[in-house]
This record gives structure tokens, C-alpha cells and sequence, in this order.
């Protein structure tokens, strides 16, 4: 088995420019590997995560804050909360596609979503009425690491993140509902 690539290489090197234009994020690609199944016969919940941890790395690749920005600033991306919906299984050597989308930004935040999508080649697009295997939604903060707290973003990465908001999809700001006490 070969070593995984980081998630900055991964990020690189798996990008579709299916974007042509600077008003939305390329869609990362990335096929589920064996030892991703799980003994349910499908992807695990982990890589799931891990998936979609590399379309965060892409997209932050894309709006400025890639790695020679967090050496020279020392300050980076922090997921705050996450919303994960697993909604379809997925087998071992789907071809996925995962769109991110951003819903807001502010001085020291960004909220965004990723939808995953099993395509049916390495650099497929989706289709335009496919529905996504999985969804999640983010809330990250600018992080100043070595001062150890919340920081602006520069204004160059905050106006890069603020021309791609787009609306919310219909999924985004649910939470999971309680369950009643059993009677």
C-alpha cells in the first residue's frame, strides 16, 4: 500500500478546474479507496471526514490561505462546528466529486459547505440534478496560532471568500432534532 499524500499535495494535484471563472471553487476529486470500506460493506464515517477535510484544504488553496500563507502569517483555518449528513452508502473505487460552497464571511469567519457526489470517471462533474451521497457544513475562524486566538482576515482573502458566497443550499443550518425520552 502506498504512503497517502498530504492533504495539501492531495489538494494540488486532485483539483478539476471545472471552474472556468472566479465566481465558484473547482470541485475536488477523489477515489474511495479499499481500505476505506468498513464491515458494513461501504465507506466509513471517518473518511468521510477525510474526504472532505481535503476539499477544505482545496478551497483554502484557492482563496489565499494555502501553505506559504500559514508560514509567513501563522495563521490558519480552524473548524469551530461541523454538520455531517451521511445520506447514501458508497463502495470501494467510487469515483467522488465534492462542491464547496461559500455561505458567509465575516471579519474573522467563513461558514461553507461541501456536497459529495459519486461521479462516474476520475474528473467527472455531476450532474446537474445528481444528488449528493453526503453534506456537510461548516463554521471555520481565522486563527492567529501564535498569538493563540481569533484574527481579521487579511482583506485580500476575506474579498476572495466574500465573491464566492452564493445562497445557502436547502439542507444548510439544519441540526440534529432530539428523540424523545421512550415512554
Amino acid at each position: 500500500m502506498s504512503e497517502q499524500p498530504t492533504h495539501e499535495e492531495t489538494a494540488v494535484t486532485e483539483q478539476n478546474a471545472a471552474a472556468d471563472d472566479d465566481t465558484s471553487l473547482p470541485l475536488f476529486h477523489r477515489t474511495v479507496r479499499p481500505e476505506w470500506i468498513d464491515y458494513n460493506g461501504h465507506m466509513s464515517e471517518a473518511f468521510y471526514v477525510l474526504v472532505f477535510g481535503y476539499a477544505t484544504d482545496a478551497m483554502m488553496i484557492e482563496t489565499g490561505l494555502h501553505a506559504g500563507y500559514r508560514e509567513s502569517t501563522g495563521c490558519s483555518l480552524y473548524t469551530a462546528e461541523a454538520h455531517l449528513r451521511y445520506l447514501h452508502e458508497v463502495a470501494a473505487g467510487s469515483h467522488l466529486a465534492v462542491r464547496t460552497r461559500l455561505l458567509g464571511v465575516d471579519a474573522k469567519k467563513a461558514r461553507f459547505c461541501h456536497e459529495l457526489y459519486v461521479v462516474g470517471a476520475p474528473d467527472d462533474v455531476p450532474e446537474p440534478d445528481a444528488a449528493p451521497v453526503a453534506t456537510t457544513e461548516l463554521l471555520a475562524l481565522h486563527v492567529d496560532q501564535r498569538a493563540g486566538r481569533t484574527a481579521p482576515f487579511p482583506d485580500a482573502v476575506r474579498e476572495r471568500l466574500a465573491s464566492l458566497v452564493e445562497p445557502a443550499p436547502a439542507w444548510a443550518g439544519r441540526s440534529i432534532a432530539e428523540v424523545p425520552a421512550a415512554r
